[in-house]
């Protein structure tokens, strides 16, 4: 049905870099929506407000992390499951709830409020699994998963000075401005929904190069983790420690730009991050130049290596003086994206491709988020109880070193298994090509 529309017709019959331009940017415009719908709370202060000792803006951050956390176990099964034809219908209904809950987030007083930060979070987990269901499986994945990737780094930002401007110009409080920054973008992500679902399937070309991908139940589920077991692990470390530095360093932006003495530009949460997404897309849309998935897998791992030595080298650089807080604050956006990123899309989709799996991506990505978000949360409550009197920004400059060494031993050995394996693969290759030379000769 789909396959005969006049639109999917047209993309279907152009030549692959209009497709490419089209999915690409219709996918971005959608997931980045979706952070109008999610993150402009953000930005707000919520100054004198507490709950049961905590901070009341670390309670809403917490909250709203917990439901992503959550809605990232659930996607383990549900987006691994889902075929195309629910995929639309789903991302609408889905945020359409989030943006109900900071509706009703303005309507119940506070602090009691926080618990529609968790109904906000629940169904938005959801979201990148759905979206990223159209682009896997292509050669051009790197791309467009790059592009879509990019989203989210440049999105936060923007999102957070639409809201800010939101506060200041039509004097907003900090209570209001979530749900109708919500709704601005909620309204044409409608529109980019539809444009989405007019998408055609991966051809037969792309499934050649990269394999078709298919809905996993669980028993499939099991076998996957199963082989890939002690270098899932390694990543899905990793991936943790990255995804908790990253929510630090987002969701209490204001806050370390404010410490640093950068105060009353609304657009610094926008003008610096776009040099980070520059650089990550020149870096992983180069991938797609790698036709082989052996090679590109391990590519992922050292890209991802390199962003946490970014990490660790700048946070040394600020500390012995080389570089001032600004450009330390955007090199750590950068070796943090440049780490985290690949986790969301190409390193699996390639991790598929290169053993030839029956297998999608979403599974593999909605494991690594799940834990991902679960040591998100675990930072959150740790800061707050236990180091609540030190500053973000000194708590970002405290954490920098051991994250950058820790994550360097773990994509080290992510490495080292990966090639092994390979070696393995190619081995009992040669052993079964040996046995039927041998049948046929007999």
């Amino acid at each position: 049905m789909l396959q005969n529309q006049p639109v999917t017709v047209w993309l279907r019959n152009s030549k692959p870099i209009v497709l490419t331009v089209y999915l690409s940017t219709i996918a971005f415009l959608t997931y980045a929506c979706m952070y109008g719908i999610r993150k402009p709370f953000t930005v707000a202060a919520f100054e004198g407000l507490s709950w049961g000792g905590m901070d009341y803006k670390a309670l809403l951050i917490i909250s709203q992390v917990i439901g992503y956390a959550l809605s990232k176990f659930i996607g383990i099964k549900v987006i691994s499951e889902m075929g195309r034809s629910s995929r639309a219908v789903s991302i609408i209904i889905l945020t359409g709830i989030a943006e109900l809950a900071l509706v009703l987030f303005n309507i119940v007083p506070a602090p009691y409020n926080f618990i529609l930060l968790f109904l906000n979070g629940l169904p938005l987990g959801m979201i990148w699994g759905l979206v990223f269901a159209y682009l896997e499986g292509r050669k051009t994945t790197e791309i467009l998963g790059t592009v879509l990737s990019i989203s989210f780094i440049v999105s936060s930002g923007f999102v957070k000075s639409i809201g800010k401007m939101m506060m200041v110009h039509f004097h907003l409080s900090d209570f209001q401005m979530p749900w109708v920054t919500g709704l601005v973008f909620f309204i044409p992500m409608i529109f980019f929904v539809w444009l989405l679902d007019k998408t055609p399937e991966p051809t037969a070309e792309d499934e050649l190069m990269r394999t078709k991908r298919i809905p996993m139940n669980k028993s499939q589920r099991i076998k996957m983790f199963r082989e890939f077991a002690p270098g899932l692990v390694l990543l899905m470390v990793a991936y943790m420690l990255l995804t908790i530095y990253r929510d630090l360093r987002d969701n209490f932006a204001a806050e370390i730009w404010t410490s640093i003495g950068v105060t009353g530009d609304s657009m610094i949460f926008t003008w610096s991050e776009i040099p980070i997404a520059l650089i990550v897309f020149l870096v992983m849309g180069s991938l797609m130049l790698i036709i082989d998935n052996r090679k590109a897998l391990l590519m992922n791992n050292y890209i991802i290596l390199s962003g946490f030595i970014v990490i660790g080298l700048s946070t040394l650089a600020l500390k012995i003086g080389w570089i001032n807080p600004m450009v330390w604050m955007i090199l750590l956006g950068l070796g943090t994206y440049l780490g985290y990123l690949p986790f969301n899309c190409l390193l699996f989709d390639r991790l598929i491709a290169a053993f030839g799996s029956a297998a999608n991506a979403g599974f593999f990505i909605y494991i690594a988020d799940s834990f991902g978000y679960l040591g998100s949360v675990g930072a959150l409550l740790f800061k707050n109880f236990n180091n609540n009197e030190l500053s973000w920004f000194s708590f970002l400059t405290t954490t920098s070193y051991g994250l950058a060494i820790t994550g360097i031993l773990l994509i080290a050995l992510s490495v080292w298994y990966f090639k092994h394996k390979f070696q393995s693969e190619s081995e009992k290759t040669k052993g079964i090509t040996k046995t039927e030379m041998k049948i046929e000769t007999t």
